[in-house]
């Protein structure tokens, strides 16, 4: 990716954070019910009317939406997203506290999903047609078509409540906290990417320069990891691109089952408690996130395939 084509890139990023910026507030702005109340009640309080306003005032809330609109955006480009109502605390610092717990998951599912995925992938692609393919196949369909949550329930009971080799609530901070939820993300993800690895592997495989290396009496362990395989990572990195932003997002329902405190399990309760303050940096941060991961996904597409970097 050239220079020019970086800048092009940013300057699409602000302008859709922007846009985003503006709706999410304006969405916020509209929704129904009183935040200065949510405020109080989490803190036990009922205050009269005239504090109510008083609040509402030092807070800038009784000003016009514009105004408002400018001084929240102005406080986000100085790391300033206001403070949580639930919480009382800094949105910023909020999302600090979430995100390493979701980075951690992230990474974890991933790697479970590429020990599962990869050797299942390719061997369903040089066993095509055979008994073992069907069977990958088959169970790889069954994968996709069971929900994430009723995965989580049912790891739940077997390994928590019958088996006993792990607590319903974990509070540790280690891989016990980790291995229920990142497995059950991995589930259905191998799944998907099992018949994503075999669809690209078998594309590969019919390609002329494969015929080739075998006329040369090239090996065929060589010929799969050294040529087929890194051609096949190609369309599927826009694949994984597309799962780690959504990972990176926080996966609201493994994380509210597991009781994982993440960035899902954040926004689910944000959303409960009409903390506004806490959905739009949320909001801010999946966007970011997701226009981030692209522009990497493009910038490795260059590394990866001489021919786009050449054509660049």
């Amino acid at each position: 990716m050239s220079k020019k084509q970086f800048g092009n890139r940013l300057l699409e990023i602000i302008v859709v954070l922007l846009g985003i910026s503006f709706i999410t507030f304006g969405l916020t702005y509209l929704a129904p019910g009183d935040p200065v109340r949510t405020m109080y009640a989490v803190t036990g309080s009922i205050p009269s009317e005239e504090v109510l306003e008083k609040t509402r005032e030092s807070m800038g809330l009784n000003k016009p939406f514009l105004v408002q609109y400018g001084n929240w955006l102005s406080g986000c480009l100085s790391g300033d997203f206001g403070i949580s109502y639930s919480m009382n605390k800094p949105v910023a610092e909020v999302l600090l506290d979430k995100i390493w717990p979701t980075l951690k998951l992230a990474f974890v599912s991933l790697l479970f999903m590429a020990v599962i995925s990869i050797p299942f992938g390719i061997l369903a692609a040089l066993k095509r047609n055979k008994v073992i393919d069907y069977v990958i196949r088959g169970s790889s369909f069954l994968g996709i078509s069971i929900p994430n949550f009723w995965i989580g329930l049912v790891l739940l009971y077997v390994m928590a409540v019958k088996l006993r080799l792990l607590s319903v609530v974990s509070t540790g901070n280690g891989l016990e906290r980790l291995l229920l939820p990142a497995v059950t993300l991995a589930f259905a993800m191998s799944a998907k990417y099992t018949r994503q690895v075999r669809t690209a592997i078998l594309e590969e495989l019919n390609q002329d320069y494969v015929i080739g290396a075998r006329a040369r009496g090239m090996g065929e362990g060589i010929i799969l990891w050294r040529h087929i395989f890194p051609n096949a990572l190609l369309p599927l990195i826009t694949l994984l691109g597309l799962s780690l932003g959504s990972l990176l997002g926080g996966t609201a329902v493994v994380e509210v089952i597991f009781s994982y405190q993440g960035l899902g399990n954040m926004a689910v309760s944000a959303i409960k408690a009409y903390d506004y303050p806490l959905i739009q940096a949320y909001v801010l941060w999946i966007a970011l996130i997701y226009m981030l991961i692209n522009v990497v996904v493009d910038m490795s597409y260059s590394y990866l395939d001489p021919r786009i970097r050449k054509r660049s």
